[in-house]
């Protein structure tokens, strides 16, 4: 395992931000960990990275007791977060040098792979620009560069790529799934679920400083399949009102030949279509039962349900 984590817990005064969290990540996948405002995600963030020690708890990182030895840990770990935190008064190349400089590359080594993270993040033209000229999405591009300039095993990412640009965001997403497929791990905390459900392997919601469901996204959404939904069009405008009465169950009417039925009961319910059809001389033109969104997932989580 890459990341331990047993009976994690943080109180702030009467807060109790983080309550006694368990929860593993293994070697090479993207975990993506997800929570509305004030979940608790942002203090186990910062408890895994070192920044604060939690009040009870074990973390354990690549190895390393993360509360008894950090120095260790923040060697091998890159941590990007939602703000940059690049010096603005210097250029991105002396950014790179001084990030370097941290983690004792040598020059020629700092030099070439530089280069290499510049160009992949397509900002090496403006490497001896200031930052406090370069864009938002250049700003987390050059974040970016410089956590992965030691070449670290885990990377930590919070909110990546919130409020960029497109072109900003495809970048990112296509680099962390390059560095993926070099077996790294990447530790992910993001409020864009389109994001979350493309990038990652395993996804855990954190909600009342609590954990409140944790796998795989394919399987997240069976959680909301006690409700499914089925989605029909006819090649012909079909009698709606007829319709409701025939299968008793609500209807979404999407266009004149095409509406959406939510039931407990998919077989029953296609069926009752077919017959309806049938007794009315139509013809289907498509049927698909539509599965949950990982966002319609995550609502019902932290709402309770």
């Amino acid at each position: 395992m890459v990341i331990e984590v047993k009976g994690l817990s943080k109180r702030f005064g009467d807060i109790q931000a983080v309550d006694n969290i368990s929860f593993n990540v293994e070697k090479g996948e993207i975990f993506g960990f997800l929570g509305p405002n004030g979940a608790g995600k942002t203090t186990t963030v910062r408890m895994l990275t070192g920044i604060i020690k939690p009040d009870n708890g074990q973390i354990n990182i690549l190895g390393h007791d993360m509360i008894k030895d950090p120095i260790k840990v923040k060697e091998k770990i890159g941590v990007v977060p939602e703000t940059s935190n690049a010096y603005i008064d210097i250029t991105g190349w002396e950014n790179m040098m001084l990030t370097a400089g941290l983690y004792d590359i040598p020059r020629e080594d700092a030099a070439r792979r530089s280069k290499e993270l510049l160009e992949d993040f397509d900002i090496y033209n403006r490497r001896n620009h200031k930052v406090k000229g370069y864009s938002k999405g250049m700003k987390q591009r050059l974040i970016l560069c410089m956590a992965l300039l030691h070449n670290p095993l885990l990377l930590f990412l919070d909110e990546p790529t919130s409020g960029l640009d497109v072109q900003s965001s495809i970048k990112i997403i296509e680099k962390l799934e390059k560095i993926k497929k070099e077996g790294k791990t990447i530790f992910l905390t993001t409020h864009n679920m389109w994001e979350a459900e493309k990038l990652c392997d395993r996804i855990a919601i954190i909600n009342r400083g609590k954990i409140a469901a944790i796998d795989k996204p394919r399987f997240l959404k069976e959680i909301t399949e006690e409700m499914k939904k089925i989605e029909v069009t006819f090649e012909e405008k079909p009698d709606f009102e007829r319709l409701k009465r025939v299968i008793k169950e609500p209807i979404h009417k999407i266009e004149d030949k095409n509406f959406i039925v939510e039931s407990e009961d998919i077989s029953d319910i296609i069926l009752k279509i077919g017959e309806f059809a049938m007794e009315n001389n139509l013809k289907i033109k498509s049927l698909n039962t539509l599965t949950p969104s990982l966002e319609e997932v995550f609502i019902k989580i932290v709402e309770g349900e």
